[in-house]
């Protein structure tokens, strides 16, 4: 067995005496899993870095064994945000998320296509946070837990979007949300195209966050992974710098 694609690195770690094993995105594989012979070499292992983008080769005597993986560097997407702690938190909660949540040998090239994206708007420094919520809740309808945001559930209206229903996904109106507003979650307006401010970013995370614990992470008795939990914290100093 034996193919070849471009991938995204989500992880990688030490195995035995002088390997990798390495995690990576593929579009026409999905996530998948190999060992890098050799990988604990210095010049090696920096190819492996988290974000970076890769052209590799998986290769295998059966399907179902792990494999060996071979790759070369397109582009390193780490050595660019190494001096910007937020961005490369947010790199970090990113491929997390998705080595975490995304099935193993899937295609899911829109998760795929969406993390290009999203590194893209992390090394040009422009709109990456409002970007990273969005791909999260691209992540929830590539998992089959797409939240229903473009009209009311209640009366069916589509202006004045306020509230998300934690039991259905899907969006209410702030008139027909008012009496229940302590039960609902809260709807950020950058999701309905307007400027977002840095704590209307918190309550996107807020919001992506509940539907993956709930749905994507507590039936398997897992928690969101801890690369998402300290993005949040960092960008909730953040918006606290910046006066919510």
């Amino acid at each position: 067995m034996r193919w070849s694609d471009e991938a995204i690195v989500l992880s990688s770690r030490r195995h035995g005496e002088s390997a990798l094993l390495v995690h990576v995105l593929t579009p026409g594989h999905g996530r998948h899993a190999g060992l890098v012979r050799g990988g604990q070499r210095p010049k090696t292992r920096v190819g492996y870095q988290i974000g970076n983008r890769m052209l590799v080769t998986w290769s295998a005597r059966l399907a179902e064994h792990l494999g060996l993986l071979a790759g070369e560097v397109v582009h390193g997407a780490a050595a660019t945000l190494i001096a910007a702690p937020a961005r490369l938190a947010c790199l970090a909660a990113a491929a997390a998320l998705a080595d975490a949540a995304l099935p193993e040998r899937e295609p899911h090239p829109r998760a795929y296509h969406g993390l290009i994206a999203l590194l893209a708007a992390l090394e040009a420094d422009a709109g990456w946070a409002v970007a990273y919520v969005g791909w999260e809740m691209d992540l929830l309808a590539e998992l089959g837990f797409g939240l229903d945001l473009a009209h009311c559930a209640a009366t069916g209206a589509t202006a004045d979007l306020a509230y998300v229903s934690p039991r259905t996904g899907r969006a209410v109106s702030a008139t027909a949300g008012a009496p229940y507003r302590d039960r609902l979650l809260a709807l950020p307006a950058f999701l309905g195209g307007e400027t977002a401010a840095p704590g209307d970013v918190l309550d996107g995370l807020a919001l992506t966050g509940f539907f993956l614990e709930q749905r994507a992470f507590a039936p398997h008795g897992r928690k969101l992974p801890a690369a998402r939990l300290r993005f949040v914290d960092v960008w909730r100093q953040f918006a606290t710098i910046s006066g919510r």
